[in-house]
């Protein structure tokens, strides 16, 4: 058995427009995930299951930092909803309606909207080439692939297709497929889009180290700028995902997200469970 943790170790449930999250408060310890960690938890028949698993820990420079990782227990660059989950747990802790984060994004803000829903700026995307990052040169607005994709960086790489109908797109087998294509060394997240209205999109993601999720924050915030660019909508975007409604607006100091959030549990990670994973 662990040692460290002789009880078991408190963990969070939350999720953000169906995007859904296990969240451990690493506070006043040091972080304790592991790559075996995040595997166990991420099996929805053996742990605990969920589309990222996000860790809170100590900053000097901001009110606190995340980490986030994916159920095949592989690092995440960012993950827009389960930040915006932690920000809404974390203002309820320091007492505020807003709160500054440190995320291998960078630093980010979030805060609490009157109507309850938490905003998080996501920074400025990421365009060229060497950022994202592709494997050599191409031009970003169009990839050199069938459907001619967009290229985003939201602080991890996104490949985002406009499609006349985002129902009828074979996600699991297209989204497989892109995601490890050699143009993108680090794997990338794959999104379906389509125009339902002005300035409204039906999207639906496949995320590396992940699969099929019900919403993706970094990925709505790319196809938003993708749309844009494309001249299909404004800045200002509203997505419908399988699991909610996010809404996107690309300003001057960064690209907003504003959603659902949602605790559904606080649980306990049983010593045995633990044992050998941390």
């Amino acid at each position: 058995m662990d040692s460290q943790f002789p009880t078991g170790l408190p963990f969070m449930k939350m999720h953000g427009a169906g995007n859904d999250f296990v969240i451990i408060d690493s506070r006043g310890r040091g972080a304790v995930t592991t790559p075996a960690l995040a595997r166990a938890l991420g099996d929805r028949n053996r742990g605990v299951g969920f589309d990222q698993l996000a860790e809170i820990r100590d900053s000097e420079t901001a009110d606190f930092a995340l980490d986030f990782w994916n159920s095949d227990g592989s690092r995440a660059g960012a993950c827009g909803n389960a930040t915006r989950c932690v920000s809404d747990y974390m203002m309820g802790q320091l007492g505020r309606e807003a709160v500054h984060l440190v995320t291998p994004r960078g630093d980010l803000r979030a805060v609490r909207l009157a109507d309850g829903r938490v905003s998080v700026n996501m920074g400025q995307p990421q365009r060229d080439w060497t950022e994202l990052p592709l494997s050599h040169a191409v031009d970003t607005d169009h990839l050199p692939l069938p459907g001619d994709p967009v290229a985003v960086g939201m602080g991890n790489p996104h490949c985002v297709f406009f499609v006349p109908d985002a129902e009828a797109v074979d996600v699991a087998q297209d989204g497989r497929r892109i995601e490890t294509d050699p143009l993108f060394p680090q794997r990338t997240n794959v999104e379906f889009a389509s125009l339902t209205g002005p300035d409204r999109l039906r999207m639906r993601v496949w995320e590396r180290g992940a699969g099929i999720t019900l919403a993706c924050g970094s990925g709505a915030c790319a196809t938003a700028v993708a749309a844009h660019l494309r001249g299909l909508t404004g800045r200002r975007v509203t997505l419908d995902l399988d699991g909610g409604v996010l809404e996107i607006d690309w300003r001057e100091d960064g690209v907003w997200m504003a959603g659902p959030v949602a605790r559904v549990f606080d649980g306990m990670l049983s010593p045995a469970f633990l044992d050998g994973l941390l």
